[in-house]
């Protein structure tokens, strides 16, 4: 793909090249995760599952009938739900990972990725809100746990002042979330 930044630049198209890695799909799931109805639900349960913890706990300290089960899993349970983003993106990854080397090019119209092996456009009626972190964009759909969603590592524009670009046309066309 050959890249022309001086038509690009007036067309006001963003082009990104990049390798997903683990880190890029898991800070994805947990920006949705702050958000989404299911992470709201999980954020509850951890408080729960923290409150019968400590009084369970406190009953084994004073004495009383604890549970032992309850000590020694809930822990377990708290750190599985904790790191429950990253498990889920070591197994996006090796979906990806078999298309090689992404593409894509955002423009006002949407997002196309292209890929070794396939090519997607994505309108942005499709996943109209957006988060920013320090090294994503990530778009998702607009149901209630935000099911697909795009992600597009800072590190794949060729030039720095391309990522100001990206929020640019981003902020025009999407919901910041």
């Amino acid at each position: 793909m050959v890249m022309n930044m001086g038509r690009d630049a007036e067309q006001g198209v963003v082009e990104l090249v990049y390798q997903p890695v683990v880190g890029d799909y898991a800070a994805a799931l947990r920006e949705r995760r702050s958000f989404n109805r299911a992470g709201r639900l999980q954020k509850v349960a951890l408080v729960l599952i923290a409150l019968a913890w400590a009084l369970d706990l406190g009953l084994a300290v004073g004495g009383g009938d604890a549970n032992m089960f309850l000590l020694i899993w809930m822990p377990l349970m708290v750190a599985l739900l904790w790191f429950q983003p990253w498990l889920t993106a070591r197994q996006v990854l090796k979906a990806a990972a078999r298309n090689g080397v992404f593409r894509a090019t955002v423009s006002e119209a949407g997002l196309t990725v292209v890929t070794e092996h396939s090519s997607t456009s994505v309108g942005f009626a499709a996943q109209p809100r957006y988060r920013e972190t320090k090294e994503l964009f990530v778009l998702y759909s607009d149901d209630k746990n935000a099911t697909c969603f795009t992600v597009l590592p800072k590190r794949g524009v060729a030039h720095p002042a391309e990522v100001d670009r990206l929020r640019e046309i981003l902020g025009r066309n999407l919901t910041r979330v």
